[in-house]
């Protein structure tokens, strides 16, 4: 009988024939073991805030934040995610370079543990909001440091940048609690890149981010209660590309972070991570619905897409590269031949896999892009020719619970008005 991919005991095709295809499936044990794996090691001065943005499904940020994660946020509606998944206010930070007035007002009003502020025009908002409601603004700055990071995927500092205030220009800045009466300068954050994939890294930038806080807070003339070191840990999608070892990194790690904390034993250590505890979770399934060979060359229409999986396009890559594929209703066959694995939109960009070494491949196939669960369906065209949404099912202690409905065409069309040009426009209307 053929080996059939399952999660947590229960076949992929059940999952497919009770929730449809195109799905995100994700595996609660494998979000449980990543951030235990991680958190059982690290030195427990070192906090980890789950950031939302690599998959903001508030029952995923529910699991995590069951295990201990606190959140990292990015928007009005990440803010009311993590607070829904039950974070406490003072367990979410607040960060990205283009705050609205809304949403710097909302991290007041339900009183989060930090804004992280990206410039000095948005300090001096936050000043002012704060100032309007009585009370003083939280407030870590972000610090766009001298220094790049080494082997990151995506470089987030050390370069110009939207993110952070320059470490220059903080250094040449003079009394900034004085000018700023409504903002509590309680720290510093950086983040210099994700996608880091070596050990030595990791504890070199986190050293260095250390050090640029002590004299960051000196110059500012406060102790820091807070610092965040950022993270930036990666995953392995493609060939050749080691895992992170949780034990190698905390082991040199926890030093660092202990002669830091024995330093300043009242300083709150912010590790975010999000990437690193959801990608391997997630399997993006696909259900083949064409097959067919053009000039010479295998293909597999399936009925997903890249407007699910932007990120396996390889997009930022010069080479693309395929996430790591299965055929999920034939896991013991061997891969026999070479497969284009495309979606049903009209763009040769819909392509989840190019020459993918799969089985023989049959209508009906369900096919499976693993390591999906991190910058899935919300950081990817999901309108493109109207599709919408997949469905998104976490299984969980044996049991599948679907944790987004599918869009339908009727939930695509709600939004939308009908302005017809026959109907004249009556004065005064």
């Amino acid at each position: 009988m053929t080996r059939e991919f399952q999660v947590q005991g229960i076949p992929v095709s059940d999952l497919a024939d009770e929730f449809g295809t195109p799905l995100f499936v994700y595996d609660g044990e494998v979000l449980r073991d990543r951030f235990q794996g991680l958190r059982d090691r690290l030195h427990p001065a070192m906090e980890i805030f789950y950031s939302l943005k690599a998959n903001p499904n508030v029952s995923v940020c529910a699991l995590l934040h069951s295990l201990g994660a606190r959140a990292e946020v990015s928007s009005l509606v990440e803010l009311r995610t993590a607070l829904l998944a039950g974070v406490d206010p003072q367990d979410v930070i607040f960060l990205g370079p283009g705050k609205s007035r809304r949403e710097l007002a909302a991290c007041l009003d339900e009183g989060v543990y930090a804004i992280v502020c990206e410039s000095l025009p948005e300090l001096a908002e936050i000043d002012r909001l704060a100032r309007e409601r009585g009370l003083r603004a939280p407030v870590a700055l972000r610090v766009n440091p001298s220094f790049a990071v080494k082997r990151s995927g995506l470089a987030m500092g050390g370069k110009p940048r939207q993110f952070g205030i320059d470490e220059e220009q903080l250094f040449a800045e003079h009394g900034l609690a004085e000018r700023f009466p409504g903002v509590d300068l309680m720290g510093v954050q950086v983040y210099m890149g994700t996608r880091i994939l070596s050990e030595d890294v990791v504890v070199e930038n986190t050293t260095r981010i250390l050090d640029l806080a002590d004299r960051v807070c000196a110059h500012l003339g406060v102790e820091p209660r807070m610092v965040d070191v950022g993270g930036g840990l990666g995953v392995g999608y493609f060939a050749g590309e080691p895992d992170l070892d949780p034990a190698v990194l905390t082991e040199r790690l926890n030093p660092v972070v202990d002669a830091f904390a024995d330093r300043h034993p009242g300083t709150r250590l912010i590790m975010e991570l999000g990437r690193y505890l959801t990608a391997e979770s997630g399997t993006y399934v696909v259900a083949v619905r064409y097959v067919k060979t053009s000039m010479g060359e295998r293909f597999a229409v399936t009925d997903g897409g890249t407007h699910h999986h932007m990120a396996a396009v390889g997009i930022g890559s010069f080479v693309k590269r395929n996430f790591p594929m299965a055929a999920l209703t034939r896991m013991d066959e061997p891969a026999t031949e070479e497969w284009n694995v495309t979606g049903p939109l009209c763009t040769p960009n819909d392509t989840l896999a190019k020459k993918a070494e799969l089985p023989p491949v049959r209508p009906g196939d369900l096919l499976g892009v693993l390591r999906s669960g991190a910058y899935g369906p919300t950081a990817s065209p999901v309108l493109f020719l109207s599709h919408g949404y997949p469905a998104e099912v976490l299984v969980d202690e044996g049991r599948a619970h679907l944790v987004r409905e599918r869009d339908r065409p009727e939930d695509l069309l709600t939004r939308q008005r009908l302005y017809d040009p026959a109907v004249p426009v009556t004065a005064g209307a």
